[in-house]
């Protein structure tokens, strides 16, 4: 079981302060939610919790089953799904998720076809990505995230690009696998984090 923990934590882009001084812990089998305008912080405070984005001041800890671990170990145990982040287009979809299982393996008992069937595009799986629509793309990014073996599953805008039925099937993978992991959704749209069972607002932490 995994947990984070934020500890007088703050983050600054020059002179501006994103955040400062959130204490808080997240932990595992809870689905919390950072909620905000847009531009307030709120992929900030993820990136933070993934351990890819310094803090400028106080620190965050992680700990397995409590006993720490250090934030350089971390990115083993979490997976991220974000509209900056890319997917390898010049590849096919078994490709990329084989390739993406070779450093990041899969949930014990999934397999690539069950992933490829499960987010609807076995009728795309050897198109290259690039060919993908935008919501096609996003099902990829979501599957690489949540199909992961990882602790902690963290979630930046989720259901961009998505239409209803992307939508309805995002909700389900949450519901199938993610139940005794530790989830984090940096969102404005209640849709997107409306399972999350505590919310975190990014505008409560400005001073």
């Amino acid at each position: 079981m995994m947990t984070i923990s934020l500890s007088d934590a703050g983050k600054r882009f020059n002179r501006d302060w994103i955040f400062r001084h959130i204490n808080y812990n997240f932990e595992a089998g809870q689905s919390y939610a950072i909620i905000g305008p847009n531009g307030s912080g709120k992929s900030t405070l993820l990136l933070a919790l993934s351990s890819s984005l310094m803090l400028n001041e106080g620190n965050v800890q992680y700990s397995i089953n409590n006993v720490q671990c250090s934030a350089e170990k971390a990115y083993q145990n979490v997976s991220i799904c974000a509209p900056y982040l890319e997917v390898i287009e010049e590849m096919t979809l078994k490709e990329f998720l084989e390739f993406h299982n070779g450093f990041k393996p899969f949930l014990p008992g999934i397999t690539t076809d069950l992933i490829i069937n499960a987010v609807g595009l076995e009728k795309a799986v050897n198109k290259q990505i690039r060919y993908y629509s935008s919501g096609m793309k996003q099902r990829v990014k979501l599957a690489q995230c949540i199909f992961s073996d990882t602790a902690i599953v963290l979630l930046d805008e989720p259901c961009t690009n998505l239409d209803t039925a992307g939508v309805e099937l995002y909700h389900s993978l949450i519901n199938d696998y993610c139940k005794t992991r530790l989830v984090v959704v940096s969102s404005n749209d209640e849709v997107e984090y409306k399972f999350c069972e505590k919310r975190i607002n990014i505008s409560d932490y400005k001073k």
